[in-house]
Protein backbone atom coordinates (compact mmCIF):
# COMPACT_ATOMS: atom_id res chain seq x y z
CA UNK A 1 0.00 0.00 0.00
CA UNK A 2 1.21 3.63 -0.84
CA UNK A 3 2.02 6.19 2.39
CA UNK A 4 1.25 9.37 2.43
CA UNK A 5 4.87 10.77 1.60
CA UNK A 6 4.85 8.80 -1.76
CA UNK A 7 1.73 9.91 -2.66
CA UNK A 8 2.36 13.41 -2.39
CA UNK A 9 5.77 13.24 -4.37
CA UNK A 10 3.80 11.70 -7.16
CA UNK A 11 1.57 14.28 -6.85
CA UNK A 12 4.22 16.96 -7.05
CA UNK A 13 5.18 15.66 -10.10
CA UNK A 14 2.21 15.84 -12.05
CA UNK A 15 1.69 19.31 -11.21
CA UNK A 16 5.10 19.82 -12.15
CA UNK A 17 4.62 18.28 -15.48
CA UNK A 18 1.92 20.20 -15.71
CA UNK A 19 3.64 23.61 -14.92
CA UNK A 20 6.21 22.51 -17.48
CA UNK A 21 4.16 21.59 -20.57
CA UNK A 22 1.30 23.83 -20.46
CA UNK A 23 1.48 27.69 -21.78
CA UNK A 24 -2.13 28.30 -20.90
CA UNK A 25 -1.67 30.92 -17.51
CA UNK A 26 -4.86 29.45 -15.93
CA UNK A 27 -3.33 25.81 -16.35
CA UNK A 28 -0.30 26.65 -14.96
CA UNK A 29 -1.98 28.28 -12.18
CA UNK A 30 -3.84 25.22 -11.61
CA UNK A 31 -0.53 23.02 -11.75
CA UNK A 32 1.19 25.78 -9.07
CA UNK A 33 -1.99 24.80 -6.98
CA UNK A 34 -1.48 20.51 -7.64
CA UNK A 35 1.92 21.52 -6.39
CA UNK A 36 1.04 22.35 -3.05
CA UNK A 37 -1.24 19.69 -2.47
CA UNK A 38 0.84 17.42 -3.04
CA UNK A 39 3.34 19.36 -0.62
CA UNK A 40 0.61 19.19 2.01
CA UNK A 41 -0.03 15.87 1.64
CA UNK A 42 4.09 15.02 2.47
CA UNK A 43 3.84 17.14 5.07
CA UNK A 44 1.00 15.64 6.88
CA UNK A 45 1.59 11.90 6.23
CA UNK A 46 5.30 12.92 7.78
CA UNK A 47 3.90 13.80 10.63
CA UNK A 48 1.15 11.28 10.97
CA UNK A 49 2.48 8.87 14.43
CA UNK A 50 1.26 5.09 14.58
CA UNK A 51 -1.30 5.18 17.29
CA UNK A 52 -0.71 8.51 18.12
CA UNK A 53 -2.92 9.73 20.81
CA UNK A 54 -4.26 13.61 21.54
CA UNK A 55 -1.65 16.29 22.36
CA UNK A 56 -3.09 16.26 25.85
CA UNK A 57 -2.35 12.51 26.60
CA UNK A 58 1.50 11.78 27.81
CA UNK A 59 1.65 8.48 26.71
CA UNK A 60 2.27 8.60 22.83
CA UNK A 61 1.50 12.48 21.75
CA UNK A 62 1.10 13.30 17.88
CA UNK A 63 2.43 16.94 17.54
CA UNK A 64 -0.06 19.03 16.18
CA UNK A 65 2.25 21.75 14.50
CA UNK A 66 2.51 20.13 10.76
CA UNK A 67 -1.42 19.92 10.25
CA UNK A 68 -1.79 23.12 11.71
CA UNK A 69 1.19 24.81 9.30
CA UNK A 70 -0.66 22.39 6.39
CA UNK A 71 -3.96 24.44 7.77
CA UNK A 72 -2.78 27.74 7.18
CA UNK A 73 -0.49 26.96 3.95
CA UNK A 74 -4.35 25.77 2.67
CA UNK A 75 -5.71 29.41 3.36
CA UNK A 76 -2.52 31.09 1.97
CA UNK A 77 -2.69 29.02 -1.55
CA UNK A 78 -6.76 30.35 -1.70
CA UNK A 79 -5.54 33.71 -1.66
CA UNK A 80 -2.03 33.05 -3.76
CA UNK A 81 -4.29 31.18 -6.06
CA UNK A 82 -7.34 33.92 -6.62
CA UNK A 83 -4.81 36.86 -6.68
CA UNK A 84 -2.84 35.43 -9.72
CA UNK A 85 -6.06 34.25 -11.11
CA UNK A 86 -7.48 38.19 -11.04
CA UNK A 87 -3.93 39.10 -12.67
CA UNK A 88 -4.24 36.82 -15.81
CA UNK A 89 -8.10 38.36 -16.44
CA UNK A 90 -7.28 41.98 -16.22
CA UNK A 91 -4.16 41.02 -18.43
CA UNK A 92 -6.84 39.97 -21.02
CA UNK A 93 -6.42 35.79 -20.31
CA UNK A 94 -4.54 34.53 -23.38
CA UNK A 95 -6.71 31.61 -23.76
CA UNK A 96 -3.99 30.16 -26.22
Amino acid sequence: MINAETAGIIVMLIGLYGLISKENPIKQVLSINVVSLGLILFFIGAGYVEGGDFPIMPSNPVDPLPATLMLTTLVVDVAITALALAMILRNGGEWA
